[in-house]
């Protein structure tokens, strides 16, 4: 969340960058409940001070026996106590209004974030592996919903009938391409010296409120039990992405200047209530509720984060490198920028096997993959992270950020489209083979089940 005192005396420029958010906060209110607050404080303070004097002299009329005035005080003693008790009652609920209302204020976005409504006017950066590409838009590519269908590595049928729409299977080497995607990228980012995390799933409200998901994003995230479950007391969401736990692994703790910069990965899979729009969206792997990835979370000082925010979308960029895979980066706009960043870079790799009318010259379309985020200090006030410059000195608030590196299936929607073969098979990128037993080319597997064979062979 924004400090509370830098709200309240920059104000104008608060409300700029919350209109260049697009952001609908009243600010105003949220300041005349502080400014209220502060009133009450105050006053409550004066009473305080006005009764400790009444209880000295109170003391002094009972050792001069003047009975009758140290009654009178006794009285006025017991109506401050009570002015007391309303004064710091309603500031208490002042004060616990006010936090709910500054969780619902965004972050302000950097300084050099170009201005936008949205994804518009995000602005390219540059782009990477486009001066050799292994096919073009004269190539006839399969999109990789019919392919993965084709290979029966992808079966979305299956995976709607046991769990609902947006869920689906892998299966044989589509499976174990997944596989190797993950530990790929997991050894990749220990050469960068990310230290391993594997954490816990489900998470409570404190940990999402203290990342900026709740109560923002509540919509979107799988809550754990309900009004009819027998569990329904359960303060548990399903991890909608690993920087939730991992970020809140240091809540309400103090760091040392030594431990920082602090860089942890960690693998898990994730859950969102996404759903296409829109076309293809509705179909394949590229929008859908459970997906995998391994996600990039650092924590710095501050004079240290957009230096470590350039890095982090370099150790990001990586993977793509090694894997071949051609892509572009985006620098986010301020109506484009996510609940709790400052300033945010997207990688989208390009998948040729489908003309959504956004992709390169060459035909396709891009998917995003990875957003590279400078939360500043925005989370660390929110879950209590904070670290001690010496160990002499008072303990501040760190900055973290994090990235995907990267998001596994569209992943494999661009490796399965890019790597696509006349044939229809689909060739393994080389840094993944040796994840695979060596296997080079993925060909594909029969069907199973009466659903494989045709009409007449059903009959």
């Amino acid at each position: 969340m924004l400090d509370r005192t830098y709200l309240r005396e920059n104000p104008e420029e608060v409300r700029d960058a919350l209109d260049n958010r697009g952001a609908d906060v009243d600010l105003d209110e949220i300041l005349e409940i502080d400014e209220r607050w502060r009133e009450l404080k105050a006053r409550g303070d004066e009473l305080r001070h006005e009764r400790n004097q009444i209880t000295k002299e109170i003391g002094k009329l009972v050792a001069a026996g003047k009975d009758e005035e140290r009654e009178e005080a006794i009285r006025e003693s017991k109506e401050l106590k009570s002015k007391i008790e309303d004064v710091e009652d309603e500031a208490a609920g002042l004060k616990d209004e006010l936090k709910e209302r500054l969780l619902e204020v965004p972050q302000i976005p950097h300084e050099s974030v170009p201005l936008g409504i949205d994804e518009r006017h995000n602005v390219e950066d540059r782009r990477w592996g486009f001066d050799e590409l292994r096919v073009d838009g004269d190539d006839e590519i399969t999109p990789h919903y019919d392919l993965g269908e084709e290979l029966d590595i992808i079966d979305e049928e299956r995976g709607a009938k046991t769990t609902g729409s947006g869920f689906y299977f892998l299966k044989g080497d589509g499976a174990r391409l997944e596989h190797a995607l993950i530990q790929f990228m997991l050894d990749l980012h220990r050469e960068q010296e990310y230290v391993d995390v594997f954490p816990p799933v489900p998470v409570t409200s404190k940990s999402m409120r203290g990342t900026g998901q709740l109560p923002k994003f509540a919509d979107d995230a799988y809550r754990l039990g309900g009004d009819e479950s027998e569990y329904e007391d359960d303060d548990l969401w399903l991890c909608p992405t690993a920087e939730v736990p991992v970020t809140n692994m240091y809540a309400d703790e103090i760091l040392l200047q030594d431990d920082l910069p602090l860089k942890h990965q960690a693998y898990t899979p994730n859950f969102r209530r996404e759903a296409g729009e829109h076309g293809t969206e509705t179909r394949g792997i590229v929008r859908v509720h459970q997906f995998n990835k391994v996600e990039l979370v650092n924590f710095v000082e501050p004079e240290d984060s957009y230096d470590r925010l350039e890095g982090l979308l370099e150790e990001a960029e990586d993977v793509l490198q090694r894997l071949g895979l051609p892509y572009r980066i985006l620098e986010l706009c301020t109506g484009d920028l996510t609940f709790a960043s400052a300033k945010t870079y997207d990688i989208e790799v390009w998948a040729p096997g489908d003309d959504m009318d956004d992709g390169p010259e060459e035909g396709g379309r891009w998917l995003e993959v990875s957003s590279a985020s400078n939360f500043e200090d925005f989370q660390a006030r929110r879950a209590g992270l904070r670290y001690r410059p010496e160990r002499h000195e008072s303990a501040e608030y760190l900055h973290t950020l994090n990235a995907s590196g990267v998001a596994i299936p569209r992943v494999m929607v661009a490796i399965l489209e890019y790597y696509q073969n006349e044939d229809g098979t689909v060739t393994i990128p080389e840094p993944l083979r040796p994840y695979m037993g060596g296997q080079e080319v993925i060909e594909g597997h029969e069907k199973v089940g009466e659903s494989a064979l045709g009409a007449g062979e059903r009959e």
